[in-house]
């Protein structure tokens, strides 16, 4: 993989304010990926504008592609060594990061690794001029909190049919919030919204 990336990308880009275009790429669900809409349960960052021509999947492949080499010279600054998989997965652009200590760059709960994806869907915006709800995976993180936030859903909408009464579940990031709604979304009987600023939003499960 040929790295792009120059060492000034990376720091400079912590201090520097975003300007409205790059407010379209903060949060997603998630990303993105990533404010969540409350009308439909589902983040905002995954409704992008329906006007806008979809993608080619070689267009997001090219972006997960400067995603991977952005991710390589931060790898390469840090110097922490990790496989870089850069793919397209659902009609959005991946990267994903496996290696051995690697959890610094995920944080308490995914929270650099929120940061760390802004970042790089910031660069890609820069080299491509469009938004992007590319998806950052480092160390199986995200796969394996899907796994545990399908359970906290499930739990909740049982419980709100027992008993009739809404669940509030703790804060959460735009791509676990993502998540919950997905599993609401599916089940009869309950819906999901979210509630709150960041970064205490939340979601609230309610029988419908």
């Amino acid at each position: 993989m040929t790295d792009t990336t120059n060492s000034s990308d990376l720091p400079e880009d912590l201090d520097e304010p975003l300007d409205e275009d790059d407010e379209a790429l903060e949060s997603e669900e998630g990303a993105a990926d990533d404010a969540d809409s409350d009308s439909d349960g589902a983040d905002s960052d995954d409704d992008d504008a329906d006007e806008e021509a979809e993608p080619s999947d070689s267009d997001l492949f090219r972006q997960s592609e400067i995603a991977a080499d952005y991710i390589e010279g931060l790898l390469d600054i840090l110097d922490v060594d990790g496989d870089i998989d850069e793919l397209v997965q659902n009609g959005r652009p991946m990267v994903e990061v496996v290696g051995a200590r690697l959890n610094n760059l995920v944080g308490v709960r995914g929270q650099t690794l929120e940061a760390l994806q802004e970042l790089t869907r910031l660069a890609v915006y820069r080299q491509t001029g469009e938004p992007s709800r590319l998806l950052l995976d480092v160390g199986g993180f995200r796969a394996a909190r899907r796994k545990e936030l399908i359970a906290v859903a499930k739990n909740a909408a049982e419980k709100v049919k027992q008993h009739g009464e809404a669940v509030r579940l703790e804060p959460m990031s735009t791509f676990e919030r993502k998540c919950v709604h997905d599993v609401i979304n599916a089940m009869a009987g309950v819906a999901s919204e979210s509630e709150g600023v960041e970064p205490s939003r939340r979601i609230v499960v309610r029988a419908i």
